[in-house]
């Protein structure tokens, strides 16, 4: 009798083993049917989603736009139109257009914008915040080097209001494939347009402009960007996913989709640092404009590969020293020009009143010429 009882007592264990492991395994046959959403992956859009959000609520009070201001007297000359002999009403003239963006360095109303958003000295310019407010523009800085211009605004213009300036970052250790956003007015026309992308490309050579301005201008070092940069956006503030600015939106590729270009940080750092010492951009000037000889078009033509001057300023430093059209330098301080080491370049590392010894190609001769740089005008 004992023998029986034991031998039941081990056939009910038995019998709810295995309904217990029949019923896990019901359930993972069941798991594995029904599609389950990848918690790594829902975190993974809640961030990028919440990146984007918060670096946004961060640095879009510090985002402005650049308006141009029409001179009274430009109105008043349209207001006489073909159609007003057959009494049509007139069209409204808006007394200001959008032109470019800006971003807040500074409580006291310092800016950073492109030098090509703010280039005709004839106009007056005048930023409008996030928030609408409005702020005539007192003083503009142009860098003769950088396609950068720091613009000076009045905080009393608007009691009360406080500038909020943005947290800038570090380009120097920016990698291809980084997350980033910009932040602009899309067009001249949609105000704190954002944009997310990545970088494409570093250390990219460019010709930047304005389609409102007819500004042209070489830039060297630019960070390629796929985020979308449209006419508009230039001189706003590219930046990463801690809401750091590592780079000012300067251009955009006419030819191709989703190819943009902003400057590195770093460069307008220095820039602003010359300038909040000096209180001006202080830089060394040789009054040349010049096109580059590659290594290709030197070999084919029997000339030394370097800066084939186009133009030089009347009364500069160049004229000064005897340079003239047609000159090709092909040494700065007895070191070769090369495409990482042109003359611009040759004349960043000086300081205003350094001289620069000048190897020049003129006429199948060698000529040296010496020239002491002088301060740059504010162009």
């Amino acid at each position: 009798m004992r023998k029986l009882v034991a031998w039941a007592i081990v056939l009910i264990l038995f019998l709810l083993v295995w309904i217990n492991v029949s019923d896990k395994v019901l359930e993972l046959l069941e798991k594995s049917k029904t599609p389950q959403a990848s918690p790594n992956l829902s975190v993974k859009i809640l961030k990028e989603e919440s990146v984007v959000i918060d670096t946004v609520k961060k640095v879009g009070p510090s985002v402005v736009t650049i308006v141009v201001r029409v001179p009274k007297a430009a109105q008043e000359s349209l207001d006489f139109g073909p159609f007003q002999i057959f009494g049509l009403p007139k069209e409204d003239i808006p007394e200001s257009a959008n032109i470019g963006t800006g971003f807040i360095v500074k409580e006291d109303g310092l800016l950073i914008t492109n030098k090509h958003v703010v280039s005709d000295t004839s106009v007056k310019y005048q930023v409008i915040t996030s928030n609408d407010k409005k702020y005539e523009v007192r003083q503009i800085y142009r860098d003769p080097l950088n396609d950068i211009a720091v613009l000076k605004i009045n905080p009393s213009d608007n009691p009360g209001e406080r500038l909020k300036p943005v947290q800038m970052g570090d380009s120097s250790n920016l990698q291809v494939g980084q997350f980033v956003i910009a932040i602009g007015t899309a067009l001249g026309e949609f105000r704190n347009t954002v944009t997310t992308g990545v970088i494409s490309g570093l250390g990219r050579g460019i010709t930047a402009g304005s389609v409102f301005q007819g500004f042209v201008e070489k830039l060297d070092n630019v960070i390629q960007t796929d985020a979308a940069i449209n006419p508009g956006n230039s001189g706003g503030p590219l930046l990463n996913s801690s809401g750091e600015v590592i780079g000012v939106n300067a251009a955009i590729a006419t030819s191709g989709q989703n190819i943009g270009f902003a400057l590195p940080i770093n460069a307008i750092k220095d820039s602003l640092d010359n300038f909040n010492k000096t209180g001006q951009f202080n830089r060394p000037f040789l009054g040349v404009s010049y096109r580059f000889l590659s290594k290709q078009v030197a070999l084919l033509n029997n000339v030394p590969q370097g800066a084939l001057i186009e133009e030089v300023v009347e009364a500069s430093p160049a004229d000064t020293a005897g340079i003239l059209q047609g000159d090709i330098i092909y040494k700065a301080d007895s070191k070769n020009l090369t495409a990482d080491f042109d003359l611009s370049g040759a004349i960043a590392s000086k300081k205003v009143g350094d001289s620069i010894s000048l190897t020049i190609w003129r006429s199948e001769k060698t000529i040296e010429i010496t020239a002491k740089l002088t301060q740059a005008p504010n162009l």
